[in-house]
């Protein structure tokens, strides 16, 4: 007697596969009744399968209500079209933190040795680091480059871009210039949940740096934000290290990434500065 199939049914499939198609062919997204009607699919049916996928990291909705192809499915595709997901999934995330604190917020994936930009919101500060989309920089002296690769579990992989590090002993006084120190810096990291460059790269200017985690546990890149230090106190970066963090946990879970109870990061009030902390409500955040 033939085992009886626990499979899905095909019409199911068949249905999940004309939403995937349709989204596919429309990268502005649909709203759950434009899907309805254009597959001829139930409401409410649809609305079954696409939560599914949504929680599942296949699908993408955002806050308006609008359904795109998801992270887990951009990585099937090409490079080029994760890069796309990541940058509109993490816009929303990205305009808050430039909304509450004032400063340039960026968004930067490692690319080789070198953090490569895919995304820049400019603070509107005539004084301000000076950034471009697609534009690359070392991972060592970058607080987004330090932050992505403190969070590679595969240690051949870390040690193969330690290999690579080349040193530039006059770029700023401040910059790292030993594999023994980087190592250092990127256990801190590690411990506190965000890194920090303090004029690293460029004189004068202080960055903030977390990872973004994917579905599978695994850092896909980073955003940071980043300030002269003038304005971008030591005072500020208490708050600003929390909303940071804050920021770069919702885009982890928009990528389905879900933290096992052990392995959640350290609160960021733990971060302690000898400086007076600054309220929230000094900020305009509530």
């Amino acid at each position: 007697m033939r085992a009886k199939s626990k499979s899905a049914p095909v019409g199911v499939i068949t249905k999940v596969l004309k939403i995937l198609e349709l989204l596919d062919r429309a990268p502005d997204g649909l709203q759950l009744r434009d899907l309805a009607r254009q597959t001829g699919i139930n409401k409410s049916t649809v609305h079954r399968f696409a939560s599914h996928l949504e929680a599942e990291a296949y699908l993408f909705r955002d806050a308006g209500g609008t359904y795109t192809l998801g992270p887990k499915l951009a990585r099937l595709g090409s490079g080029i079209s994760f890069q796309a997901t990541l940058c509109k999934i993490c816009r929303p995330m990205l305009e808050h933190l430039w909304k509450v604190t004032g400063e340039t917020i960026n968004l930067a994936i490692l690319d080789g040795s070198d953090v490569l930009y895919l995304d820049i919101l400019e603070t509107l500060h005539t004084f301000r680091l000076v950034s471009k989309v697609g534009m690359r920089r070392p991972f060592h002296c970058t607080s987004l480059g330090k932050a992505i690769v403190a969070n590679i579990k595969d240690e051949q992989v870390r040690e193969q871009l330690f290999a690579n590090v080349q040193f530039d002993e006059g770029k700023t006084p401040r910059s790292i210039t030993s594999i023994g120190r980087l190592k250092r810096d990127l256990v801190n990291i590690r411990e506190r949940g965000f890194a920090l460059d303090e004029g690293e790269a460029v004189t004068g200017v202080r960055c903030l740096g977390a990872a973004i985690l994917g579905a599978d546990g695994k850092v896909v890149g980073g955003i940071s934000i980043s300030g002269p230090m003038v304005r971008v106190t030591r005072e500020l970066l208490p708050l600003f290290s929390m909303k940071l963090r804050e920021a770069a946990q919702e885009i982890s879970t928009c990528l389905g990434y879900r933290p096992a109870e052990k392995n959640k990061r350290p609160d960021s009030s733990a971060f302690v500065f000898t400086q007076k902390r600054v309220s929230a409500k000094r900020m305009g955040v509530k």
